[in-house]
């Protein structure tokens, strides 16, 4: 029997704490950017909103072009490009003096957010053995799901008793310290061989083998933003406010309970075993909250949120990988997260609408049944592609 080849090398642990320190900026000005806006730049609740969904809209954008600019301009290069211009962009916020001037700063730290995440995300496939791509990938995720847990809290924790500029300067310590570990990454790159012109075609933009895997990735990030969005919200309306801030503590530990096996599983046994029941449990999750009346049933939920959907998104990733050709990684990678972002930016809109008119409760019920019936979408997927589940 052939020994395993290591997934923990020098370059994947440093791509991966990398990853977890640019995840947990995003995460931490997501969560404070709408009150920096209300009370350092006496903006509106709206103007907090959309310094938000500004940074979402370049990212989006960008993805399609990421793969292309991979290809062409080479992986590492584009790692330390990107990551040096959102770090300076990090570092810019302590001067922002003007609403107007923080939007034009959003929309530009989302193009390299955008050429980060996928690069990122695109070298740790390549890093990771192929034949342990599942449970490699699935330990990189973890780096991602922390980071959702780790930002707000550091966010919210110094809030309250520093200005707005020093937490903006802790945040560019971080990605520095992100900037040096991405310096040490090794990285293969596949020789680019110049073509002829030609017309641009989808294949510029996307990797087509990866869109039907990423199509159940974005049926699944749609739903999972009604967490990212409306959970404190909705936790505040039944009274469960101070319960909220552990809900996504339950999620992280959960998550890392399973994370271990359900990668091994992926790559041993398939993708299958491991997808259906996890997207079953995250509509579960989603169903309970719905029912949610007490701290426990709320973290009950957050700890079935974290089994399913913390396993989905790793997993749609692998796959999405796999379709491809190995040159292809960045844009595979790049068309998932496409697809991903959308999901959620559509998502948090969409559903904020739904929540006005049905009720949040009423909301995270249909949502479970939604995902619980992505399951027949997720094989018939399969099914007709005859992908690596078979």
């Amino acid at each position: 029997m052939a020994e395993k080849r290591p997934i923990w090398t020098k370059s994947f642990i440093n791509i991966s704490i990398s990853t977890f320190f640019i995840f947990v900026v995003f995460y931490a000005l997501l969560t404070f950017m709408p009150l920096f806006v209300l009370n350092d730049l006496g903006g509106t609740a709206t103007q907090g909103g959309l310094a938000v969904s500004v940074f979402l809209l370049s990212a989006i954008i960008m993805r399609f072009f990421a793969g292309m600019i991979l290809e062409k301009v080479g992986k590492k290069r584009i790692l330390i490009i990107s990551l040096f211009l959102f770090t300076v962009s990090t570092v810019l916020y302590v001067f922002v003096g003007s609403f107007t001037v923080l939007l034009l700063l959003r929309f530009f730290q989302g193009i390299w957010f955008s050429l980060l995440t996928t690069v990122a995300g695109a070298i740790a496939a390549d890093i990771i053995p192929p034949e342990r791509r599942g449970e490699g990938l699935g330990y990189y995720g973890i780096a991602m799901n922390l980071a959702v847990v780790a930002g707000p809290f550091i966010a919210l924790s110094l809030q309250p008793y520093i200005s707005a500029q020093t937490i903006f300067i802790i945040f560019s310590v971080i990605m520095i310290i992100g900037f040096f570990c991405a310096l040490a990454v090794k990285v293969d790159e596949v020789p680019f061989e110049k073509e002829e012109k030609h017309k641009l075609t989808i294949n510029d933009f996307l990797e087509k083998k990866s869109m039907p895997i990423a199509t159940v990735g974005f049926f699944i990030s749609f739903a999972y933003a009604s967490i990212l969005t409306f959970i404190s919200v909705y936790a505040e309306s039944l009274g469960l406010i101070k319960a909220a801030s552990f809900f996504f503590v339950v999620y992280a530990i959960a998550m890392l309970i399973v994370r271990p096996f359900t990668g091994r599983i992926f790559d041993t046994v398939g993708p299958n075993v491991v997808i259906i029941p996890s997207i079953i449990i995250f509509g579960a999750g989603l169903i309970s909250l719905s029912f949610a009346e007490s701290s426990g049933m709320l973290l009950v939920s957050g700890a079935l949120v974290g089994l399913g959907y913390g396993t989905l998104l790793p997993s749609f990733q692998s796959l999405a990988i796999q379709a491809a050709e190995k040159h292809r990684s960045g844009y595979a990678t790049g068309t998932f997260f496409a697809f991903y972002d959308s999901g959620i930016a559509i998502g948090s809109v969409s559903l904020g609408l739904l929540a006005g008119f049905a009720g949040y409760s009423n909301l995270y019920l249909m949502l479970g049944i939604f995902v619980i019936l992505i399951v027949f979408y997720y094989r018939w997927i399969m099914s007709k592609n005859r992908g690596p589940a078979h």
